[in-house]
């Protein structure tokens, strides 16, 4: 069998609000950091914790959801795939970063949270229209 398998599935939080862009041909991208820790004990009792962040970039419809819905702090699953981006920047300095490209994403932690979210979203639209009642 020469099949290759590439996924990646966390748990965690949002370490600041996605940053949403368009491609040159209107494709939308978002990215956003997601931290990860975990936490066990030491031989000795000594209580340690590790971080790990990673940074998620969504595509297309996913993309605007991501964009609209999460907020920092937040919790949230995010599944896909791992991405190697190799590049040289105008002062010839070579960089190298890896990515989850999500594929699925799903908000989790307290319902008033998402719904907190989801308002301040909605919020964020309203215009300053007067009503007649």
């Amino acid at each position: 069998m020469s099949r290759g398998l590439n996924k990646v599935m966390i748990i965690g939080h949002l370490g600041r609000d996605p940053e949403m862009r368009y491609t040159p041909s209107g494709k939308p991208v978002t990215t956003f950091p997601v931290a990860t820790s975990r936490t066990w004990n030491s031989v000795d009792g000594e209580r340690h914790t590790e971080t790990e962040w990673f940074n998620v970039v969504a595509w297309g419809q996913l993309a605007e959801i991501c964009k609209q819905y999460l907020a920092k702090g937040q919790q949230v699953y995010v599944e896909g795939r791992l991405q190697t981006r190799r590049w040289e920047d105008s002062e010839g300095v070579k960089h190298v970063t890896v990515e989850i490209v999500a594929s699925e994403m799903m908000m989790l932690g307290d319902r008033r949270d998402v719904n907190q979210a989801v308002e301040t979203a909605l919020s964020e639209e309203e215009t300053d229209e007067e009503y007649p009642f």
